[in-house]
């Protein structure tokens, strides 16, 4: 009898889970979206994009961009962006005919100043004589201008006065082009590890001990480091550093309890995370700490975003099939390559000689049937010379040789076996990828023919996003 029962489980890779990205803009829970990745994969335009299409399905949203570059703004028809959340005109509401009431969505875009950020928080938080004091510090200025981690701190402090003005039911995030995108998370820890260092310390030490006491010890403390930085840096620098540490003293703990507030922002349900990559080996590895990263730090990730995917709408034919086929036509020479098609009417042309029968004249035919040779009538010698020229086929020296029906079809036989070897390529990547890491939902953007400079590009950005496939059924 023949056994019919079961054989041995066999565990099957499960399909990579895709990533709906409108259901992420349309719940109303998530109110904040950072994009991050390497440079160069496309996270302004994501950021925007998304934005564009969040707010065009009816959330009020605003745009934070860190990236330098002025194409998020003239995408969006802005002169230009500041740090100053400016509207976005053009944004059609999802509800038609409802203005600017409950149900339709608006889209405000901004660029980081991280100086202006700087200045605003010490505005804000200390009285108008220490904030000017503190503004016009020589160490201070440098220090807001391009201190390591500035930037990276400002777009964090930007994001925490962006939730709690509530003006916004969502704000996406595109986050700096720093080497390592996930920089704005160490940056409280970079702070507060310069603010508590040795340092600044000592620094601080004569403003709070004050008079002649706190002269004597910044004398004693500091009097072999200052000889070596008094002769690198000169005096005049240590004393705006001291005046400046003394100045921002009470402000020190607002920094650190700020960024830790935001910090835990990031963390919380509300936080989305979408690591923005391209198929490609580096792109994807550095997605892959990224994705590592947000998981040590209990950062909620929503999924990959893979832009520029190549596909080919005749991915059944292969590449070897491809190349085995142009190979072919190569090598079957059945067109005559030189004279081509002006031969074969060269041959139809003499295939009726002069002296054939039926170009002589018969008894009885017309007079006009005969061919004119009359040698007095100049006009129409001139007429038949002229005519015979335009008629006159180029002989093989002065032909400008074209390509055969077999040679074009080779060329683009080629052409479409290099696109699929990208294809294949990309594929593997991707496979790579999802068998580190299978949790991580994915869609992706197929690739433009060329830049986004409009709203309606990042419309068909948003549109892709959103019906992007899963890498396993991608061509």
């Amino acid at each position: 009898m023949e056994d019919t029962s079961p054989g041995p489980a066999v565990d099957l890779p499960s399909p990579t889970p895709a990533l709906d990205t409108d259901a992420l803009l349309d719940d109303p829970g998530i109110r904040i979206v950072v994009c991050c990745g390497s440079g160069g994969v496309g996270k302004t335009t994501t950021a925007a994009a998304l934005g564009v299409r969040a707010a065009e399905r009816g959330r009020k949203v605003v745009v934070l961009t860190i990236d330098p570059a002025r194409r998020l703004a003239q995408s969006m028809g802005i002169d230009s962006l500041d740090n100053v959340p400016r509207r976005v005109p053009g944004i059609k509401g999802e509800r038609e005919g409802e203005g600017e009431g409950e149900g339709s969505g608006e889209l405000h875009a901004m660029m980081l100043d991280m100086k202006r950020t700087f200045d605003e928080i010490v505005e804000a938080h200390a009285d108008a004589e220490r904030a000017r004091a503190i503004l016009e510090n020589p160490f201070y200025q440098s220090l807001s201008a391009g201190f390591a981690g500035t930037q990276e701190y400002m777009a964090m402090e930007k994001l925490g006065q962006l939730r709690a003005r509530d003006e916004w039911d969502l704000i996406i995030v595109d986050t700096p082009p720093s080497r390592s995108a996930l920089d704005f998370l160490d940056a409280p820890k970079r702070l507060g590890s310069f603010l508590d260092g040795k340092f600044i310390k000592l620094l601080m030490a004569p403003a709070k001990m004050g008079g002649r006491a706190g002269m004597k010890f910044l004398n004693v403390g500091m009097s072999m480091m200052t000889g070596t930085l008094g002769k690198l840096l000169g005096g005049q620098f240590l004393r705006d550093v001291q005046t400046f540490v003394a100045a921002m003293d009470t402000m020190f703990g607002g920094f650190r309890t700020r960024a830790d507030a935001t910090y835990k922002l990031l963390q919380a349900p509300g936080t989305a995370f979408l690591v923005v990559a391209t198929p490609e080996r580096d792109a994807l590895r550095e997605a892959a700490y990224f994705v590592e990263r947000l998981a040590a730090e209990e950062m909620p990730l929503a999924g990959l975003v893979l832009n520029r995917v190549h596909g080919s709408d005749a991915a059944r034919l292969s590449a070897e099939h491809a190349l085995a086929a142009a190979e072919n036509l190569d090598a079957v020479g059945i067109v005559d390559q030189t004279t081509g098609k002006a031969g074969l009417r060269d041959r139809a042309d003499h295939s009726v000689a002069p002296d054939s029968p039926e170009v002589v004249a018969t008894p009885g035919s017309a007079p006009d049937a005969a061919p004119d040779v009359t040698p007095d009538n100049s006009e129409r010698e001139d007429t038949a010379e002229q005519k015979n020229t335009e008629d006159h086929e180029p002989t093989a020296s002065d032909r400008v040789p074209t390509a055969s029906v077999e040679e074009l079809t080779a060329g683009l036989l080629r052409l479409h076996a290099e696109r699929m070897q990208v294809v294949a390529r990309e594929q593997r990547t991707r496979d790579r990828f999802t068998a580190l890491h299978p949790e991580v939902a994915v869609t992706e953007v197929a690739a433009l023919p060329g830049d986004v400079h409009d709203l309606e590009g990042l419309r068909a950005i948003g549109d892709r996003l959103a019906t992007g496939s899963d890498p396993a059924g991608a061509a």
